[in-house]
C-alpha cells in the first residue's frame, strides 16, 4: 500500500506532506496542516554547556562560538524582554503570527528543574506564545528535568531538539563533542518514552566525513524515526578551532555540488513523515569564513528542489523501515 501510494504520489508530480511543489515534508506544509501562523522567537537564557564548563569538556565543540547566540539578544536582557522584542520581528511580516519561544543558546536543559521551570513558564505566560522549543544534549536530561518536560508537554506545544551531529563516534572525538552515540539514544528514548516531539540536528561537513558517512548518519537516525530533522552545513566561523584548523588548511570546507547532493541522498533515507525543519544553517555574516556560497541561502533551497526533480526523488524513497 505504502509503495503503490508513492507511485501515485510520483505520478502527480507532487509530495504528500508539502503544499507547495516540495518534495519533502516541510515544516511550512505542517504548520498549515494545523491551522497555524508560528514563528520561532529565539531566546538566549544565560545557560552553559557540560562540554564548556568542565564537566566534560573545555572550550565546546570546535565549531561553536557562543552557542548558537549570534542569533538571539543578550542573556542579560530578560525572557520577557526578549520575546516582545521577538514578537515585534515577527509581526512585522506577520501581524497576526504567533511564536514559539524557542531557548536556542547552549544546553537549555543544563540547570536544576526549578531555574527551568521559571525560564519555561515565564516564556509561555508571555502574550502571544504559543509553545515551546527547547535545545539542548541528549546527555543533559536528568529524571528531574525529563519529569518537568513531560509535565509542560501535557500544557503546551513542546518541542525537544538534540544536537546529534553525526553517528561516528571517532568524528564525534575529532569535534570534542563530549558524548557518543549511546548518550544520545538513550536520551532520545526517554523522551520519547513520554511522548515529547523530538527534533534532531545533523550537521554535514564534519571534519574527516565522506558523503557516504553523513547519509549512514541519516539513515540510522530515520530508522529512530524523528519527528523533525534540521540539517546543517559546518560552517567556519571567525575565532573557533575550526577555524585555525581551516587556517592550517587542515580542514576543507563542503562544495555547493557536494552538499547538495548529501542532503539530496540524506532526504531519501529519512522516513516521509518526519518533518524537515532546515536544510542548511545560517551562519553569522560577521564572522563567516567558509563557505561563502553558503550565504545565498534562496540558491542552495532551490538547487535542492532542482536536482531531486532531476532525479525523480523525494523525501523517503530509500527509507528502510517497517512500512516500506
Amino acid at each position: 500500500m505504502f509503495v503503490y501510494y508513492y507511485k501515485q504520489v510520483l505520478t502527480m508530480n507532487s509530495f504528500p506532506y508539502a503544499n507547495d511543489n516540495k518534495r519533502y515534508h516541510t515544516l511550512a506544509y505542517e504548520n498549515a496542516r494545523k491551522g497555524q501562523k508560528l514563528q520561532k522567537a529565539v531566546l538566549d537564557a544565560g545557560l552553559s554547556c557540560p562540554n564548556l564548563d568542565g564537566t566534560k569538556g573545555v572550550g565546546d565543540c570546535i565549531y561553536c562560538d557562543g552557542g548558537s547566540a549570534y542569533f538571539t539578544e543578550s542573556a542579560a536582557v530578560s525572557i520577557e524582554t526578549q520575546l516582545g522584542n521577538e514578537l515585534l520581528r515577527i509581526r512585522e511580516k506577520t501581524p497576526d503570527a504567533c511564536a514559539v519561544a524557542y531557548f536556542q543558546a547552549h544546553t537549555n536543559t543544563y540547570a536544576p528543574a526549578p531555574v527551568l521551570r521559571r525560564l519555561y513558564e515565564t516564556a509561555l505566560a508571555h502574550e502571544g506564545v504559543k509553545g515551546l522549543a527547547i535545545a539542548t544534549r541528549a546527555d543533559c536530561l536528568p529524571p528531574e528535568v525529563l519529569n518537568l518536560l513531560a509535565e509542560l508537554n501535557q500544557k503546551t506545544a513542546l518541542t525537544v531538539e538534540l544536537g546529534l551531529q553525526t553517528v561516528s563516534n571517532e568524528t564525534a572525538r575529532k569535534i570534542n563533542r563530549g558524548h557518543d552515540l549511546s548518550d544520545f539514544l538513550a536520551g532520545y528514548a526517554a523522551l520519547k518514552a513520554r511522548e515529547i516531539r523530538v527534533t534532531v540536528h545533523l550537521i554535514n561537513g564534519l571534519p574527516g566525513e565522506t558523503v557516504e558517512q553523513m547519509v549512514l548518519s541519516a539513515k540510522t537516525l530515520g530508522r529512530l524515526r524523528p519527528d523533525g530533522v534540521k540539517l546543517h552545513l559546518l560552517h567556519v566561523i571567525r575565532g573557533t578551532p575550526l577555524c585555525a584548523l581551516y587556517t592550517h588548511g587542515q580542514y576543507t570546507p563542503m562544495a555547493r555540488d557536494a552538499y547538495i547532493d548529501a542532503v539530496v541522498r540524506q532526504l531519501e533515507v529519512l522516513p516521509a513523515e518526519t518533518v524537515i525543519e532546515r536544510l542548511t544553517g545560517d551562519g553569522d555574516r560577521r564572522t563567516l569564513v567558509a563557505p561563502l556560497w553558503s550565504c545565498d541561502k534562496i540558491r542552495v533551497l532551490g538547487s535542492i528542489d532542482k536536482l531531486m526533480a532531476e532525479r525523480d526523488t523525494w523525501q523517503g524513497k530509500l527509507f528502510e523501515g517497517e512500512d516500506t
